[in-house]
């Protein structure tokens, strides 16, 4: 498996209503190993995955991330069964469904899938989307189930609408129900937000991962925003050239970025030339902002194995590692300003031209070409090596 794609660790179990939650949720588990898929593209060969894997826990919810042809959705696909992996396996509920030896068609892996634009069924009312999966249950169950999905999902009283009589929002909820309804070992996610208002996704994904969370099903996502996959998501795997280059809780890929192509993608945030010097006990970095100290052992010792000669290396800085001080002797220009409401994002410029980003309380209204002191300020310092 991927170093950088370890198992997923079992989280306490989540409490969920019997009646909603999947049989046997608190072993279910999601284990992909060693995929690759390739297509053939303008008469070349396109590697798309190469020899991803990852686990999920039982309830948890996953999230790949990343750009576009990065492979994400791939990835997806080929646990939906909808693509055929040309090496690796694939694992549900402890099932193979994936192997060298044998591929389930999609409808045996019990998995369920919201599509992107939902594929709701435009000539049958909200119960009857719900219940399209639940026809072989006697009828009282399966009304008892529709009406439970329903209320799961916030959208109680609205069985005998339409489609198209409903919001953006309601329609994936329905997608969401139809989905759950059949109790699937695992639930697929295409870029579930994509559709909507950039104002509701935030919210939504909040949403919907309380839902997910009281079903108790495992869920897998793919999505190309960052602050989506946060909001939803326990673990997210950040992917680059169809592999895994770091699966971890979101707190850790923003603070603790394994490589510098993730503290790129993750984020925002500037890298500065540096240089670590070291005497005893003391250890620190000589920055243009000034002196940086290093305050615990794996900073000190992360910067050891990235400093080269002389000691050089290079220093990541989010934006809220840059303190707005007027008192500071260090000052930078105001280049640009974006509004944030409670904050102000400054794009701003040393004298030596190299430039930071900086999030200030947005009472702090300053003009552009205005001069502002700044200082660094962080928990603790990333680095990496001098490209």
């Amino acid at each position: 498996m991927d170093r950088a794609s370890p198992a997923a660790v079992d989280r306490p179990a989540t409490p969920a209503d019997a009646a909603l939650a999947p049989a046997g949720a608190a072993t279910i588990s999601l284990a992909v190993d060693g995929l690759s898929v390739a297509f053939e593209a303008d008469g070349r060969r396109v590697q798309v995955l190469d020899g991803l894997s990852f686990t999920l826990a039982g309830g948890e919810i996953g999230c790949l991330l990343g750009s576009s042809g990065c492979g994400k959705t791939t990835a997806l696909r080929a646990v939906a069964g909808f693509v055929t992996p040309d090496a690796g396996s694939i694992r549900i509920a402890g099932r193979e469904v994936s192997s060298s030896a044998a591929v389930l068609p999609p409808e045996k892996r019990g998995v369920g899938v919201v599509f992107q634009d939902y594929a709701l069924f435009p000539h049958l009312d909200v119960a009857g989307n719900v219940g399209f999966g639940l026809r072989r249950l006697a009828p009282a169950a399966r009304q008892a189930r529709i009406a439970a999905m329903l209320a799961l999902v916030g959208l109680s009283g609205v069985g005998e609408r339409y489609p198209h009589e409903l919001s953006g929002g309601q329609q994936q909820r329905v997608a969401l129900a139809r989905a759950l309804a059949p109790a699937p070992a695992l639930l697929l996610l295409d870029e579930p937000f994509s559709n909507l208002d950039p104002d509701l996704r935030e919210t939504l994904a909040l949403e919907l991962r309380d839902i997910l969370k009281r079903a108790g099903t495992t869920t897998l996502m793919v999505t190309h925003d960052q602050y989506e996959a946060f909001a939803l998501a326990d673990t997210v795997g950040v992917m680059e050239r169809g592999r895994i280059a770091q699966w971890d809780e979101a707190y850790r890929l923003y603070h603790h970025p394994a490589s510098r192509s993730v503290a790129d993608f993750v984020g925002m945030g500037v890298f500065l030339r540096g240089w670590l010097v070291e005497d005893g006990e003391v250890a620190q970095l000589e920055v243009e902002l000034g002196t940086l100290p290093i305050t615990n052992d794996n900073d000190r010792q992360q910067a050891r194995g990235n400093s080269g000669p002389g000691g050089e290396l290079t220093v990541l800085l989010r934006p809220d590692d840059v303190v707005h001080d007027d008192a500071s002797p260090i000052q930078a220009q105001v280049l640009r300003k974006a509004f944030r409401g409670a904050q102000f994002l400054y794009t701003l410029q040393l004298p030596s031209g190299q430039r930071l980003l900086a999030l200030v309380p947005s009472h702090h209204d300053h003009r552009i070409g205005e001069a502002i002191g700044i200082r660094f300020a962080a928990d603790h310092i990333v680095t990496f090596p001098t490209r």
